[in-house]
């Protein structure tokens, strides 16, 4: 994941790409030095890796491949008042979208600096949604780019 980020690094920002990136206390990657450097964040999930960098403020991304085993329980959780939406989906579809939903959760949290200690289950995502907000974040859901879920969130300009 960080030789992903540096790759990125390289090509967007080339003069920050040689700095060394640490992690805060609650274990968000920032690149070492003032504190008006670009956020950055990694994500994997088996054999997938993102990588993202925000010029003006925190960001967070995540990749996840959808669950072969999905519990009901889990759905309840995480989608809320959407689950009955995926409860009516053939199995493989209610997976994927799960994945989709739980990213944009996971990318939030991310970006705040909270990860499972901010309750990203508690974020409302409705399935098959591309965009929205959360705390003082956008998020996007890059679904016409990417065959694996994948989403952002970030400080919008």
């Amino acid at each position: 994941g960080r030789h992903l980020l540096r790759r990125l690094l390289r090509r967007v920002r080339p003069e920050l790409a040689a700095l060394p990136i640490r992690t805060d206390p609650a274990g968000k990657p920032r690149l070492a030095g003032p504190p008006d450097l670009p956020g950055i964040t990694v994500s994997h999930d088996g054999d997938r890796i993102a990588a993202a960098v925000c010029a003006h403020g925190d960001v967070g991304v995540d990749v996840q491949l959808p669950p072969a085993q999905l519990a009901d329980s889990t759905v309840r959780r995480c989608l809320g008042r959407h689950a009955p939406v995926l409860a009516a989906l053939p199995r493989a579809w209610r997976a994927r979208e799960f994945a989709w939903v739980w990213t944009v959760q996971e990318a939030c949290v991310k970006a705040d600096g909270t990860g499972l200690a901010g309750r990203p289950w508690a974020i409302d995502v409705p399935p098959g949604a591309v965009s929205g907000r959360w705390g003082g974040f956008t998020w996007l859901s890059l679904r016409a780019r990417s065959p694996v879920p994948l989403s952002c969130a970030f400080h919008a300009p």
